[in-house]
C-alpha cells in the first residue's frame, strides 16, 4: 500500500530510519511525504534522496502557522520550482481553519485574506508545474479552496483528512477531487459516514503521522502500516475484503499521483 499523507520529516531521525527500513516487510511500498515550510521541505528532500524508492516528496507551506514574509515566500516558490522534476506534488497547502477557530475562542479575529492569497499563489505554482495538490481545507474552507481550484483549472486535488458540509462534499465529488481517510475511520462516526458515501474511485488511505490517534490506536506511535487498518475498515463499510480494499485504495493513489 501507499500512505497518501505523512509528515515523515517530523519523526525523530532514528525512528524515521527504522520505519523506512521495515516498510517493505509490512506491505507498504511508498509514502507521500508532505512538507510544512522551506526548512521542512529541505528535510523531506533529504529523506527522498536517501530513500528514493519509498519517499515521494511534496513541497509546500502548511496554513496552520504564521504567514511567511514576502522574502520567505519568494524563496520557497523558487526552491520548489527548481525541483519541479523531482517532486510528486505541491503540499501541504490550504487554509487555517483551526487557527481561526482558536483565535475566535480567544475573542480575536484572524484575517483570512492573506491566507487565501497565499493559497492562490501556491495553486498557481501547481498549475504552472502541472502537479497535483495536497490540501488542508476543511469545513467551509473547502468551498474557498474549490473556487481557487476552479480558477486555476486544477483537476488533481487531494483533500486530506477531510470533514465538511454537504455543499462542499457534493462539489468535491463533482469536481473529481480525492479524499483520504486516517485511522480515525475506525472510531469517528462523522468520518465513517463520509467514507460510506464518497465515490470508491476517489479515496485513499493516510496516517498524517506522527499525529496520534485514539480508539484502538491510543498510546501507540503512528506508523504508516496503520493504513492497512484503514483499508480493512473502509472495506467493511463497502462489503469487500481487506485485500480488495487495499488493492483499490492503492490503485487510486497510484493513479492520482502518477506513481
Amino acid at each position: 500500500m501507499i500512505d497518501a499523507h505523512i509528515h515523515l520529516e517530523q519523526y525523530a531521525p532514528p525512528l524515521t530510519d527504522t520505519i523506512l527500513q521495515e516498510l517493505p516487510s509490512l506491505g507498504i511500498e511508498a509514502l507521500i511525504a508532505v512538507s510544512m515550510n522551506l526548512d521542512s521541505c529541505i528535510r523531506t528532500e533529504t529523506l527522498a534522496t536517501q530513500y528514493p524508492a519509498i519517499v515521494r516528496p511534496a513541497y509546500g507551506f502548511h496554513p496552520e502557522q504564521p504567514l511567511p514574509t514576502a522574502e520567505e515566500l519568494a524563496a520557497l516558490l523558487e526552491w520548489i520550482e527548481l525541483r519541479a522534476g523531482q517532486l510528486t506534488a505541491i503540499g501541504e497547502i490550504g487554509l487555517p481553519y483551526y487557527s481561526r477557530a482558536e483565535a475566535l475562542a480567544r475573542g480575536e479575529a484572524l484575517d483570512m485574506e492573506p491566507y487565501v492569497g497565499l493559497l492562490d499563489q501556491l495553486l498557481a505554482l501547481a498549475a504552472r508545474l502541472n502537479k497535483p495538490v495536497v490540501l488542508h481545507a476543511v469545513y467551509e474552507d473547502a468551498l474557498i479552496a474549490c473556487d481557487l481550484l476552479d480558477k486555476h483549472k486544477i483537476r488533481r486535488a487531494h483533500f486530506h483528512w477531510f470533514k465538511g458540509p454537504e455543499e462542499a462534499i457534493t462539489r468535491m465529488i463533482a469536481r473529481g477531487d480525492y479524499v483520504s481517510f486516517t485511522p480515525d475511520l475506525l472510531y469517528e462516526p462523522e468520518i465513517r459516514e463520509l467514507a460510506r458515501r464518497y465515490p470508491p474511485q476517489q479515496v485513499m488511505a493516510e496516517t498524517d503521522g506522527p499525529w496520534p490517534f485514539e480508539g484502538p490506536f491510543a498510546g501507540r506511535a503512528t506508523h504508516p502500516a496503520m493504513i492497512r487498518d484503514v483499508a480493512a475498515a473502509w472495506g467493511a463499510l463497502h462489503g469487500c475484503s481487506a485485500s480488495e480494499a487495499e488493492a483499490l485504495l492503492t490503485a487510486n493513489t497510484v493513479r492520482f499521483y502518477g506513481l
